[in-house]
């Protein structure tokens, strides 16, 4: 499967050949994605791979070396400049061309996972053009977007979601922005799937996660525990 801003299947280092056995859901912000990998886990017994959780957290010595090793100030950024300065298109844009960095810090984590059973990784930076290299069939990765109503009910539920979580001087235009380049970014992963023949799954919250999980465990069928499914 051909891709951008990727590497050939050839060239993706796999010594235990964890990341060409594992599962993916990708896809848009506040889509249920992490609430879906918890049920499977569960359900089917498997280990999930939380991108954002560790993204945020553990990759911040990375994060940190990337810019030295451009040259670029390793100060915390002007967050105005950031969120309330910028268009969200000019977000959406920065935010695509930092995935391929982010994706391979997510690729060493994965590769160190020797569970003995499939392993689901699930975040938004799981691009469907960086994953498709290394799977050898697209029913081993879901893309998963909410609809603009879903999201909005995301948005009244989820604290996390109606924040940004910085200081900022205009909030409310911080956040605007914030969901018009997640709705952007939603968008590429969705279009970029669709090119890839990749399943889109379109949450638009008519179905609870419990539904959604046994849609993605049926797309993942071929790989999950035979004895968990017959359970």
């Amino acid at each position: 499967m051909a891709s951008r801003n990727s590497l050939p299947d050839s060239e993706v280092w796999d010594p235990f050949g964890t990341l060409h056995r594992a599962l993916w859901i990708g896809g848009g912000q506040w889509a249920g994605k992490s609430t879906v990998a918890r049920l499977l886990a569960v359900q089917y017994g498997v280990t999930v791979y939380h991108y954002d959780y560790h993204d945020a957290r553990g990759h911040n010595d990375r994060r940190i070396a990337r810019r030295v090793g451009l040259g670029e100030p390793v100060t915390e950024p002007d967050l105005d400049k950031v969120w309330v300065r910028s268009t969200p298109q000019e977000m959406a844009t920065e935010t695509l061309a930092g995935f391929p960095d982010r994706f391979e810090w997510a690729l060493d984590d994965l590769r160190a996972l020797v569970p003995g059973h499939p392993i689901i990784a699930e975040g938004w930076g799981l691009r469907p053009e960086l994953v498709a290299p290394i799977i050898d069939s697209p029913r081993r990765i879901v893309v998963m977007v909410p609809t603009p109503g879903f999201r909005q009910h995301q948005l009244s539920e989820l604290p996390r979601a109606a924040s940004l979580g910085h200081r900022v001087s205009d909030p409310v235009r911080a956040q605007a922005n914030r969901l018009a380049r997640d709705r952007l970014v939603a968008a590429d992963a969705t279009r970029t799937a669709h090119q890839l023949g990749i399943r889109v799954i379109e949450v638009d919250g008519s179905r609870d996660a419990a539904a959604i999980a046994e849609i993605v465990a049926d797309h993942f069928s071929p790989y999950l525990p035979r004895q968990h499914r017959e359970a």
